[in-house]
């Protein structure tokens, strides 16, 4: 899992573009970094071979051997980087297409999606040391050449998400070549979405591999897509979050995305938090944010190397929050954080800083030009790690106002009447204060960063709203931090 885990390094360009070269060879620093870390799972017992973004970055994979003596190898693969919706809906599954690449005797068919993103492994080329301008398969013979013959090499094959749906059809149709040295294979995949029908997994399940494992979290929506993604709008059980009628309809549409064809999962299926332990406690309430934050949360690469008892991998960098929020090109924002490094870089949108940030020794901090821009922006800091996400304590507006933003609410939960404090950025004089649609009636502004307000009365008042703060025209996004939960009048 760990090594499924690297495979997620640097998946995105920084925002002020980056050509794939340089973004590859970014993504093999931070890979080679992290191999190199015994504090890990993969504890400095694997180095990289070979390593290929496929074109407009699509997919990723990537080849390393141990160092270890055991002769073993292991084929990696990355899926589109995008959250859980846009992997289930960009993954074409109304046409099926034939995958004679499995070296089955007999016609098996995958979903048309998994086999554009299985043909966008096999056929890119590294452009970048150490096995520059050579295919997977190219790049694993010459290894395979080299390895010792005994004991008899082992192939792994891995991969989270979309990558462990990759990683599943790597396996057979490397399987089926002719090798230097034949080696044994063996499947491990995480949280995959389904590669096939009956067709390829009863082919699939025909081969004698080492291992063939499908772990999954019980709770992670998924690896249900698409045998019976329909049975997740259902969860999740106490202390929730329980689907709204926004989700199931949401779930409903993509579930339908199959046109009548019918997905089978492939291998031995291994269950982890079966009796649902493991959970987000800020994701509990019946809305459709903290429910699709919910979901993200079971399936992340983080929740899933904690579910198996191996140590995080290092994150990308996060900004927490900035000062000043708004400004001209030329001033000067510091900008808070963590995983700040030396070689971190600064984007204000599309735009990167002219010169070069002072990077606090703590890395929580850094100090940056504002480069030219318009607008309102996200200020981003790229590393080999990756970058940070953009979130509304991250914004930056060009000539001001400054964006407001509500970052917490204090308490969380209480009968209509309860005075909470909201906090956040941008607040001013005047601000009005909406608990989801309606105002509340008394608002006191205590500074930039601080206003309280008094819940409003609803018609419905057993329920979790978000609270939204207004400043002239601009008003707050929601988020799960701004949420209030009425307990009654």
């Amino acid at each position: 899992m760990t090594l499924a885990a690297l495979a997620a390094t640097g998946a995105t360009p920084r925002p002020s573009g980056e050509t794939l070269e340089q973004q590859t060879k970014r993504i093999i620093t931070g890979i080679d970094a992290q191999l190199s870390d015994p504090s890990l799972a993969t504890q400095d017992e694997w180095e990289l071979v070979w390593l290929a973004l496929s074109e407009a970055n699509a997919n990723m994979a990537y080849l390393v051997r141990s160092t270890n003596g055991s002769n073993e190898f292991a084929v990696v693969a990355r899926g589109t980087d995008a959250d859980w919706i846009d992997i289930l809906e960009d993954l074409e599954v109304g046409t099926v297409a034939p995958f004679p690449e499995s070296g089955s005797p007999k016609p098996i068919y995958v979903s048309k999606g998994a086999k554009d993103a299985f043909t966008r492994v096999v056929t890119a080329r590294s452009i970048a040391s150490p096995s520059p301008n050579v295919t997977l398969a190219q790049a694993l013979a010459v290894a395979l050449k080299a390895a010792p013959s005994s004991p008899q090499p082992t192939v792994y094959l891995t991969g989270h998400s979309l990558g462990g749906c990759i990683a599943s059809m790597l396996a057979p149709y490397l399987q089926a070549q002719t090798w230097p040295k034949q080696p044994k294979f063996a499947v491990m995949t995480y949280a995959a979405p389904t590669a096939g029908v009956q067709s390829f997994v009863d082919y699939f399940d025909s081969i004698p591999w080492v291992i063939d494992e499908r772990q999954n979290n019980a709770y992670d929506l998924v690896p249900h897509a698409w045998a019976d993604l329909d049975t997740t709008a259902d969860w999740y059980p106490s202390p929730g979050p329980q689907a709204t009628e926004e989700v199931k309809l949401l779930i409903g549409k993509i579930a339908r995305r199959t046109n009548g064809n019918v997905y089978v999962q492939p291998g031995t299926l291994c269950l982890m938090n079966t009796g649902y332990t493991s959970f987000s406690e800020k994701l509990i309430h019946k809305t459709t944010q903290d429910f699709l934050g919910q979901i993200a949360y079971q399936h992340a690469n983080s929740t899933y190397l904690d579910l198996v008892g191996a140590p995080d991998v290092p994150s990308p960098p996060v900004v927490t929050d900035l000062s000043p929020t708004f400004g001209a090109a030329g001033d000067t924002v510091t900008i808070n954080g963590r995983g700040f490094s030396k070689d971190s870089v600064v984007d204000f949108g599309r735009f990167a800083c002219t010169e070069p940030p002072t990077i606090d020794p703590s890395g929580l901090k850094i100090t940056a030009k504002v480069p030219n821009g318009t607008g309102v922006v996200h200020v981003r800091v790229t590393n080999t790690l990756g970058t940070s996400p953009a979130i509304a304590m991250s914004q930056f507006a060009y000539g001001g106002p400054a964006p407001v933003v509500v970052s917490s609410v204090s308490p969380t939960s209480g009968k209509v009447g309860t005075p909470v404090t909201i906090n956040g950025e941008g607040f001013a004089q005047g601000a009005t204060v909406h608990f989801k649609d309606k105002a509340s009636g008394s608002v006191t502004f205590v500074s930039t960063g601080q206003l309280t307000a008094t819940a409003p009365d609803l018609l419905d008042v057993q329920q979790t709203v978000n609270i939204t703060v207004t400043v002239g025209k601009a008003t707050s996004p929601t988020s799960p931090d701004d949420e209030f939960t009425y307990t009654g009048r």
